[in-house]
C-alpha cells in the first residue's frame, strides 16, 4: 500500500471514529447513558486500562471511575463501548437475566482462543445441557466417592519432590492441571500431560491481547500454541471414540460428552475440553498460590490454621488419606479460602452484551453494548466488608463477613452460569493446605507482590524456600 492510500485509510478510520463518537454522545443524551467516557477514537480507554492493572493496587482503573462518576459508569474497551458496574444490585441483576436481557460476550482474544464450542460462550439450550452435565461431575457426592482420593493422592505425589527452593505458584499449576487433565480424561501426570501444560501458558497469555496477529507477537504465539493444544487434543477424542466402538469406557467427562445422545463432533468436544483444562487450570492455582501468600504475612492466621489441621493430622495412619469428614471438619481453612477468594479472586467479573435496550439505576444501556459486571471491585469495597482490603479470614466466621445486606459476595459469580467447578475448587485448596502445613514450613525466598493483568498472579511466581518439618511423619 503505498503513502497516499495509507494517508486516505487513516483519515476515513479517523473520520468514522469522529462520527461514531458524535452518534454516541448524541444517544448519551437523548438516553440518559451512564455517566463516563469514551476515551479516544478506536481504542477508547484500553490502554489505560491495561496500564493501571500493571500497578499493586487491585482495582485501579474502576476505582478512579467509580470516584467520578459512581458504581455504574460508561467506557469503551477492547474496541466497544463498555458499562461497567461496580454495584451488588446491578451484578445480580446482569447475572440472573442471562439469556433474557443479557448474552454471554466476551473480548475476540478470549473468544477466539478458547474456541466457539467453549462452555463459556455457549448459549440457550445446550448451554444449559452442559452446564449441567459439568455440575454432576462436579458435585459434593462425586467429589465425596470418587475424586477426593485423586486430589490428595496427586497432591502428594507432587509434594513429594518438593526441597529448597520452590516457585509455588508454577507448582501450584502443576497440581491443578493434573488434577483436572485426571477428572477430564483419566490421564495421568506423565511428559505428555508436562507438554501440553506447557503449551496451555502460552495459550492464557493471550485472552487480553489485540486480536490481531500482525499487532501482538503474544497473540500470535497464544494462537499457535492453541493450535497445537487442540490437535493433541483430537487425537485422543479420536483414540476413545475407538475404544468405545470397541466396548471400552471410562468414567470421566471426555466419556460422557462421547456417550451422549448429543453427537458432538471432535471440534466441538475439544473447545470444551480446552476451557474447562484453562478453568481448572488458572483460577485454582492462583488461589492456592496466594492463600499461601496471605497466611504467610498473616502469622495468627497461618497459626490458626496449623492447629486445626494437626489435629486432623493426631488421627491419621503414616499413610492413610483424607476422607470426606476430615474436609468437612476444617471451618478456618473455609475462612481463609473465602476470605483469599474475597481479596484477590482472579476472576474480576464477567462480560455481557444487551440484547435490548435495558433500564437500570435510573439509566439506559443501549442494545449491542457490552456491560462489565466487576465482582472485585464489589469485594474490596469497604461499605460492604469492613477494612476491605485487609486479608482477615476471622470475618468469615459465624457464617458472616459482610457488613452489608444482600448477596455481595460472589467469587464463583452466579445465575445459570454459576461456576460448575465451585466445590471442587474449595477441596482442591483445603487439602493442599492440609498437606503443606503438616509436612512443611517455609519462608519467602524474596520479595513478591501482585500484579492484576492479564489476569490476578504474583510477579515472581512466589519463591518459598521449604523445608520438611521434623515432627512430620510420612503423609
Amino acid at each position: 500500500m503505498d503513502l497516499l492510500s495509507s494517508l486516505v485509510l487513516s483519515l476515513a478510520l479517523s473520520a468514522a471514529a469522529t462520527l461514531l463518537l458524535l452518534r454516541l454522545a448524541r444517544r448519551r443524551r437523548l438516553r440518559r447513558l451512564p455517566p463516563g467516557s469514551l476515551g479516544l477514537p478506536l481504542i477508547g480507554e484500553t490502554l489505560q486500562l491495561i496500564a493501571a492493572y500493571k500497578t499493586e493496587n487491585p482495582e485501579p482503573f474502576i476505582d478512579e471511575r467509580v470516584r467520578r462518576h459512581g458504581a455504574v459508569f460508561t467506557t469503551h474497551v477492547f474496541g466497544e463501548p463498555t458499562v461497567f458496574s461496580a454495584d451488588p444490585e446491578t451484578n445480580r441483576f446482569i447475572l440472573q437475566n442471562e439469556g433474557k436481557l443479557f448474552e454471554v460476550s466476551y473480548p475476540g482474544s478470549i473468544s477466539n482462543l478458547l474456541g466457539r464450542h467453549s462452555l463459556l460462550l455457549m448459549k440457550g439450550a445446550l448451554h444449559k445441557r452442559m452446564h449441567s452435565l459439568t455440575m454432576s461431575f462436579n458435585s459434593s457426592a462425586i467429589i465425596r466417592d470418587h475424586v477426593l482420593v485423586d486430589i490428595d493422592r496427586l497432591i502428594r505425589l507432587n509434594l513429594d519432590a518438593w526441597s529448597g527452593r520452590v516457585l509455588l505458584m508454577e507448582e501450584a499449576k502443576k497440581i491443578t492441571f493434573e488434577l483436572t487433565m485426571k477428572q477430564l480424561m483419566s490421564f495421568d501426570p506423565g511428559e505428555w500431560t508436562e507438554s501440553l501444560r506447557k503449551e496451555y501458558v502460552l495459550v492464557i497469555e493471550g485472552f487480553f491481547t489485540v486480536p490481531l496477529r500482525l499487532f501482538s507477537a503474544t497473540y500470535r504465539r497464544a494462537i499457535r500454541a492453541r493450535t497445537k493444544v487442540a490437535e493433541a487434543l483430537s487425537l485422543i477424542v479420536r483414540q476413545r471414540r475407538k475404544e468405545r466402538e470397541e466396548g471400552i469406557t471410562k468414567n470421566d467427562m471426555l466419556g460422557a460428552l462421547l456417550a451422549g445422545d448429543d453427537h458432538f463432533s471432535d471440534e466441538q468436544i475439544v473447545d470444551f475440553l480446552v476451557a474447562l483444562l484453562v478453568a481448572g487450570y488458572e483460577t485454582t492455582s492462583t488461589i492456592m498460590t496466594l492463600a499461601v501468600k496471605f497466611l504467610t504475612e498473616t502469622p495468627l492466621a497461618l497459626a490458626q490454621l496449623k492447629e486445626e489441621h494437626e489435629k486432623i493430622r493426631a488421627t491419621k495412619g503414616p499413610s492413610e488419606g483424607l476422607e470426606w469428614n476430615d474436609y468437612k471438619s476444617m471451618p478456618f481453612t473455609q475462612c481463609v479460602v473465602n476470605e483469599t477468594l474475597r481479596v484477590a479472586n482472579i476472576i474480576s467479573g464477567v462480560f455481557r452484551r444487551a440484547m435490548t435496550d435495558i433500564q437500570i439505576k435510573g439509566y439506559t444501556i443501549p442494545k449491542g453494548w457490552k456491560v462489565f459486571a466487576s465482582f472485585r471491585a464489589v469485594h474490596l469495597d469497604p461499605d460492604h466488608f469492613k477494612d476491605a482490603r485487609t486479608f482477615n479470614p476471622w470475618r468469615w466466621q459465624n457464617n458472616s463477613g459482610t457488613t452489608s445486606s444482600g448477596n455481595v459476595y460472589m467469587p464463583f459469580g452466579g445465575g445459570p452460569r454459576l461456576c460448575p467447578g465451585y466445590e471442587l475448587a474449595r477441596v482442591i485448596l483445603s487439602v493442599f493446605l492440609h498437606r503443606l502445613v503438616t509436612r512443611f514450613s517455609w519462608v519467602p525466598a524474596e520479595e513478591d507482590k501482585l500484579v492484576f493483568f492479564p489476569t490476578t498472579r504474583t510477579q515472581k511466581r512466589y519463591p518459598i524456600i521449604v523445608k520438611q518439618r521434623e515432627d512430620s511423619i510420612e503423609q
